[in-house]
């Protein structure tokens, strides 16, 4: 039985265990208690025999929200089955790339598959920063510079890409959706300002090849003793005069946030997700809305914020000054990208771009590994191995017995300002190195090669230099004896890991 498309003022439907695995209610098949359902805005949980009734306007996606110890169907993409697009008129059809195809009437009955799932409070998940192709040779890099690399990795949960999955062309987004399921594990996406319609006269309707794609652009589940909310913090157009984005939220999504905080208990870790980094300046991102999210999260002493966008890598830490409220600092890791400077310098040997950030951050990846409430993030750079986290640029040759305005720099990718960076030589005693805001030198040292070549070589120039948000320095110590040297770098991070790199270099008697 059907209901007509203009009756349907509500939507209804069970949460079960699907025990045998067919994606279909059978009659023995019990409903799951508590589980939370949304439209997208309202939030409602499951009563005691997995019912659910929300209300229903024309553009919804409904979904379950995932909750621990359950785990929803894989299509054969890896992507997870948890929602119905609702859409009875379909997506608008001047858009340059297709949306969602009109979807007709609701079955009396959407129900949503869940299967049981051993799940531990310590757990870990990949996450990977603005893969951003812009064409099907991008795209190969990526599939050969990133996913080869974790294709079939074990000890990962689940993945999550932060936006800009494609560059603007999002046709590539199947392609990428390919490319990904190779990995082998479960695979959540976010929305970037590279993978909006541009057509959309309004922000709501900015997402609809995304979600034709990949589901809804809002949405939530928990794995373990975690909570994570997946949002689209671009506004587009800019309400502020229609061209361009803005980032911030639009009141439905901070209801829905609100809605969904309200089934959440305290004492969950509480990760948020999304591509513009909250760190940034008001003419780039609409302030009250990020003062709301504070507020609403401020019952809530462990979170987390993760995001992308920038190219860069930093760690930023928010408090009271910031408007946020909640007992301990609220963290933000904005995540080195797979793409790096959009694909650009020396071709590997493998033939991929080894694209270095603009702040001296080789592209990688990040491992999010969570325990209970609490959590640390390890970053791995593509193509190398997991210890080095450190680089480390000094001379090849400074004087002997005499002073040199050389410098020696570590660039540590997970640093931030109130970091500990020592350094030593040749076992002397260790000394701290002092925090500096300014272009990393090993970038710059690869970047002049692009200025000093007399022709062309494959690859792209890298983009111009930032300053970095984690590099240190400290200057030579006077007299060095003839020789060989050794420098020692040794960088805690914010999760209390140490980390190292070394580097040899020869004093020499200076040249008259």
């Amino acid at each position: 039985m059907f209901l007509s498309v203009y009756a349907q003022k509500s939507v209804t439907g069970f949460v079960y265990e699907d025990a045998n695995g067919n994606n279909k209610k059978d009659r023995r098949e019990k409903g799951i208690a508590g589980v939370g359902v949304s439209n997208g805005v309202a939030v409602t949980t499951t009563g005691n025999n997995g019912a659910y009734t929300l209300p229903l306007e024309d553009d919804n996606i409904i979904f379950v929200i995932k909750p621990s110890g359950f785990k929803p169907a894989l299509n054969k993409k890896n992507q997870p089955v948890f929602y119905h697009i609702h859409k009875p008129n379909g997506s608008p059809e001047n858009y340059k790339y297709k949306g969602v195809s009109p979807t007709g009437v609701l079955p009396e009955s959407l129900d949503f598959a869940l299967v049981k799932s051993d799940e531990t409070n310590s757990f870990s998940a990949l996450i990977f920063g603005d893969p951003q192709p812009y064409n099907m040779e991008e795209l190969n890099h990526f599939s050969k510079g990133i996913v080869e690399e974790v294709e079939n990795i074990s000890g990962m949960q689940f993945g999550l890409s932060l936006g800009d999955l494609v560059g603007d062309d999002l046709s590539l987004h199947s392609p990428y959706i390919d490319a990904v399921q190779k990995v082998g594990i479960p695979w959540y996406n976010l929305m970037g300002n590279h993978d909006m319609n541009y057509e959309a006269l309004a922000d709501s309707l900015s997402d609809e090849s995304f979600e034709a794609a990949f589901g809804p652009a809002n949405y939530s589940f928990n794995y373990g003793n975690a909570h994570f909310i997946i949002l689209d913090d671009i506004l587009y157009p800019d309400p502020r005069d229609n061209k361009g984005y803005w980032a911030g939220f639009r009141q439905d999504q901070l209801d829905f946030i609100e809605n969904d905080l309200a089934l959440v208990d305290t004492g969950k870790l509480v990760v948020l997700a999304f591509h513009i980094p909250l760190k940034n300046s008001e003419a780039n991102y609409r302030y009250k809305d990020r003062q709301q999210l504070f507020d609403l999260l401020s019952p809530y002493p462990h979170t987390l914020s993760l995001s992308a966008h920038t190219h860069l890598q930093r760690n930023d830490l928010f408090t009271e000054k910031d408007g946020w409220k909640g007992s301990n600092p609220h963290h933000e890791y904005n995540a080195g990208t797979t793409s790096g400077d959009w694909y650009s310098g020396e071709l590997n040997e493998n033939g991929v771009p080894v694209s270095t950030m603009r702040d001296g951050t080789p592209k990688g990846y990040a491992f999010l590994h969570v325990d209970g409430n609490s959590y640390s993030i390890q970053y791995k750079v593509a193509g190398k191995p997991a210890d080095y986290q450190v680089e480390l640029y000094a001379p090849k040759v400074v004087p002997a017995g005499s002073r040199t305005s050389a410098g020696i720099y570590a660039n540590f990718f997970m640093g931030r300002e109130d970091s500990k960076v020592e350094f030593r030589i040749d076992n002397n005693g260790w000394q701290r190195m002092n925090y500096v805001v300014d272009a990393d030198p090993a970038f710059m040292s690869n970047l002049h090669k692009w200025d000093h070549i007399d022709k062309m070589i494959p690859g792209r120039r890298p983009s111009n230099p930032e300053n970095s948000t984690h590099l240190w320095r400290a200057g030579f110590p006077n007299p060095l004896s003839a020789g060989p040297h050794t420098i020692e770098v040794r960088a805690t991070d914010m999760f209390g890991k140490v980390h190292t790199a070394t580097k040899t270099f020869i004093a020499e008697a200076p040249v008259k």
